[in-house]
């Protein structure tokens, strides 16, 4: 799986900044994960021109594909985060979060568990069973049955926010070291995955890839 070429290629496609990637999997199963594009940007839903009315604009949807892990419970996860923080080390990412949730489909499960655990999948809309959403362009047929799945099953989030590519090559980076003049890195990534919890509760793990070439004190 190639996480990187995949994000390169939509971006050439798309021509706008980048503000996250994210990846969901549902957990403990051989399941396809899915890929979130987050883009800075904005469209007119419609060409119509109206004189004397301004028609606003509204946010590109993200756009996520689907795609199959390597077959084998024991290394699936290790590979496709692997993968993933390759991926972020080469886009300049600070860092690489990962989120470990449970299964939502359960009595006295939060509201914002069930819509943090939908949205993970795409469905913004507590009503939303559709692949037509304003919020996504998607070619992920199986993401419904992921979601449901995920419900009962838990589930893995990854998210990163490049630097080369994305809206964050614009902020100021810190002092990270270890960026080339491109605001990318190469390989090899030094950073290795970490298995996930082998319990179903929630955990979050952070890698951080940036390191800062001087200590900045703050003041008193």
């Amino acid at each position: 799986m190639n996480i990187l070429e995949t994000v390169a290629d939509q971006s050439d496609a798309m021509q706008l900044p980048l503000y996250a990637v994210t990846v969901t999997a549902v957990a403990r199963e051989e399941a396809p994960a899915l890929l979130s594009l987050h883009w800075h940007g904005f469209l007119r839903q419609t060409p119509l021109q109206m004189p004397g009315l301004s028609l606003p604009a509204r946010p590109v949807p993200q756009s996520m594909a689907q795609f199959d892990l390597p077959p084998g419970a024991p290394g699936r996860f290790d590979e496709l985060e692997r993968a993933l923080l390759e991926a972020a080390w080469q886009l300049g990412a600070w860092d690489v979060e990962r989120l470990e949730r449970p299964a939502w489909w359960r009595l006295g499960a939060p509201a914002t568990e069930v819509s943090d655990g939908r949205r993970a999948f795409g469905y913004f809309d507590e009503d939303d069973t559709s692949d037509d959403s304003p919020h996504l362009i998607a070619e992920a047929p199986d993401r419904q049955a992921l979601m449901r799945l995920a419900a009962h099953r838990g589930y893995l989030r990854w998210l990163f926010r490049p630097r080369k590519r994305g809206l964050w090559a614009a902020v100021p980076d810190g002092d990270d070291a270890t960026l080339d003049d491109s605001g990318g890195r190469a390989l090899p990534c030094p950073v290795m995955p970490e298995p996930p919890h082998a319990d179903a509760s929630a955990h979050r793990t952070v890698y951080r890839l940036g390191r800062a070439d001087r200590i900045v004190l703050g003041g008193l």
